[in-house]
């Protein structure tokens, strides 16, 4: 079991990072959608940690050709997609698994998806009934809930029409991909906008899918062959987002971080940053699949803000912003976040239990929690195999000396944190 001992900032930094992680999302993104061209798609600075390198090793195994040079990937998919002789292995990946059941429900063969122990852990009935209810063959687990998750691909799906219980992008891509495959035109409404880089990329490829007045979109099934992807994948900025907590909170400190995806639905937690008084500037540089540019951060004195808005645009970056709120003058609270529940871990009850150990004051809710904010203190924290619970805590080692425990999962992630973390030293 790895263990990070991270020692307290001791000067100010000013840095420009532009080696943070590339996006997790668009990258498995990048790997999937390629399945549905003829031709090869051609990506540039593909993540290249374990949950996408699964990602991709998946794509190999139902047939596609991939050449890769470094974070550099070419797939060439193949006209008919294999059935495996093993299983897929998602690794931790929710994205993978619950998009995979997406994309295979309409092909034609038998696939297993499982994934490490946190993974099987992990709900899927969100995923399974809902395409169950248009003709998906999918068992696993507890009736589906929970992997491994067996898969018989069905001929044609039946078109939908989907209200989702659950504000989930994975959810919605998954039935987005199956709608691609259906015998009519299929729609999916959500209550509130969640990340929107399947519709993005799928429209960019040749998909048709239009939002009508009543707030569904309207997925029209392929008539033939997308467009192959030509991409450059964005960095992260749910994993850029530790290092603006890091400028937030050490005084005099500054970050810049290049190359970001700008999309609304994924720079929220750094507008929750500026609402508690940080300075945030953000520069788009060009406009394609997504919109691209540079995050600036720079430390003020922070304050207690009230986050329900928007939840699902900020479920991941929600534990960085739990440092911040323990150490910003008054109360903090998170609220509507019951999603947060069913993440790599229980991340409400992960949060607010590390921060207890930690010092800090706090009130636990079911669906978020409430931090008093003041100081954070020097703990032995516990990851729960949770790679964003664990850098968390790293940056609020940066305040107090933190050892961490269980890293290993930053490496599914984000590989080089570490890295990068050692470089504000």
């Amino acid at each position: 079991m790895n263990k990070f001992n991270i020692k307290k900032l001791v000067k100010p930094f000013d840095i420009e990072i532009d080696s943070i992680a590339s996006d997790k999302s668009i990258s498995h993104r990048c790997a999937m959608f390629s399945l549905f061209s003829n031709e090869t798609s051609y990506i540039k600075n593909y993540l290249t940690a374990e949950d996408t390198l699964n990602t991709l090793s998946i794509v190999e195994q139902l047939g596609a050709r991939i050449k890769r040079d470094g974070s550099t990937v070419e797939i060439t998919p193949t006209q008919k997609l294999n059935e495996p002789s093993n299983v897929l292995d998602c690794g931790n990946s929710g994205t993978a698994m619950r998009l995979f059941c997406g994309l295979l429900a309409s092909v034609d063969g038998a696939f297993t998806l499982s994934g490490d122990k946190y993974l099987r852990a992990r709900p899927m009935k969100r995923v399974a009934d809902p395409l169950r209810s248009i003709g998906a063959n999918i068992d696993g687990r507890e009736n589906g809930n929970k992997a491994p998750l067996f898969i018989r691909g069905v001929k044609e799906l039946k078109p939908f029409t989907y209200h989702s219980p659950v504000d989930s992008a994975q959810v919605k891509s998954a039935m987005i991909l199956a709608a691609l495959r259906a015998k009519g035109i299929s729609r999916y409404k959500e209550n509130e906008l969640t990340r929107d880089h399947t519709e993005r990329m799928l429209k960019g490829m040749g998909a048709t899918l239009e939002n009508d007045n009543e707030g569904f979109i309207n997925i029209h099934p392929l008539t033939g062959h997308l467009k192959p992807l030509e991409m450059t994948v964005p960095t992260d900025p749910s994993s850029g987002f530790f290092f603006a907590v890091a400028a937030a909170v050490t005084p005099n400190s500054r970050v810049l971080i290049k190359n970001v995806t700008l999309n609304p639905t994924r720079i929220e937690a750094y507008q929750v940053l500026k609402r508690m008084g940080a300075e945030v500037n953000f520069v788009e540089k060009e406009n394609i699949y997504e919109p691209i540019g540079d995050i600036e951060i720079k430390h003020k004195e922070l304050n207690g803000v009230v986050v329900e808005d928007n939840i699902s645009w900020l479920i991941d970056e929600l534990p960085a912003l739990s440092i911040a709120m323990s150490i910003a003058n008054g109360k903090s609270l998170v609220k509507n976040a019951k999603e947060l529940r069913v993440k790599e871990s229980d991340r409400i009850k992960s949060v607010v239990s590390n921060l207890e150990k930690c010092g800090v004051k706090y009130t636990e809710f079911e669906d978020g929690y409430e931090i008093t904010g003041g100081t954070i203190s020097k703990a032995s924290i516990d990851s729960h195999g949770d790679h964003r619970i664990a850098m968390s805590f790293a940056i609020a080692g940066t305040l107090c000396d933190m050892d961490i425990n269980d890293t290993e999962c930053i490496d599914t992630s984000f590989p080089n944190f570490k890295t990068i973390l050692d470089s504000l030293y």
